[in-house]
């Protein structure tokens, strides 16, 4: 993927990893539209700056992204980067009597249907530029669940195996494939979490992520050193040593 000239639209730009994505894909010359649920954080994270554009989206909701992507294509013939970053993260209680599957349905909706349906909706657009990219964002925990948050884990793990099938699909066109999967950040995906000492600060995390882009701009997947205890835990003979020691530090 080149690294400038670029229009690029990310999901969940409101805050957090989407927010910081947006900025510095903006700050090297790209057109850059965020999307997302609230229009004041959207624009909170655009700041008045040109070229970085807000469309509301309801992320979860497939008739809203049909009626999103119709306008996006028309709105911005050149987009050619897709970034399915939006996504959602809530503990549940999976002995609880009776069972409350709102958080679960919301999660698949927003974290696997949300993605693949955007997708879905832009690829022919994109199949039509002279060099298109899809990323998916995952997380560690597509390979080392957290069991405090099961859909969430099973969500993103459902994401990793839906990348790597698109990435198979679309080998030998002009659409490049590329996953992102972060350790736990310092953002407000869950409550409180941007005061947690053990995860990477947003900005740590930010500036590898770029330099990775920049160093690797071929690379399948986009890691941060501090993932790498999760995503390569069952290739290294690991996995239920991590799952233990990220379940008894957080799994609560």
């Amino acid at each position: 993927m080149n690294m400038s000239g670029n229009t690029i639209l990310i999901t969940g730009g409101g805050s957090g990893i989407g927010r910081e994505l947006a900025r510095e894909f903006h700050a090297l010359g790209n057109t850059v539209i965020v999307a997302g649920r609230t229009l004041k954080s959207l624009e909170e994270t655009a700041g008045g700056r040109p070229g970085l554009h807000v469309r509301t989206l309801d992320v979860g909701d497939g008739a809203d992204i049909a009626r999103f992507a119709a306008a996006l294509v028309r709105d911005f013939p050149a987009l050619n980067v897709l970034i399915n970053n939006a996504g959602i993260m809530v503990r549940e209680d999976l002995l609880a009597d009776p069972v409350d599957f709102a958080i679960a349905e919301a999660t698949v909706a927003t974290n696997i249907l949300g993605p693949i349906r955007r997708t879905a909706a832009l690829l022919p657009h994109l199949r039509a530029q002279p060099a298109a990219t899809v990323m998916t964002v995952t997380s560690g925990l597509a390979f080392v669940p957290l069991t405090a948050t099961p859909t969430y884990s099973a969500s993103k793990a459902a994401m990793h195996s839906w990348t790597q099938s698109l990435r198979y699909v679309l080998r030998g066109t002009n659409v490049e494939v590329i996953e992102i999967a972060p350790p736990g950040v310092q953002t407000e995906l869950t409550p409180g979490q941007s005061k947690v000492d053990a995860y990477m600060p947003l900005k740590d995390f930010i500036a590898e992520t770029m330099a990775n882009f920049q160093a690797l701009p071929a690379s399948k997947e986009n890691l941060t050193g501090q993932v790498k205890f999760l995503r390569n835990a069952e290739a290294e003979g690991r996995f239920d040593a991590a799952f233990t020691i990220i379940n008894e530090a957080y799994g609560h």
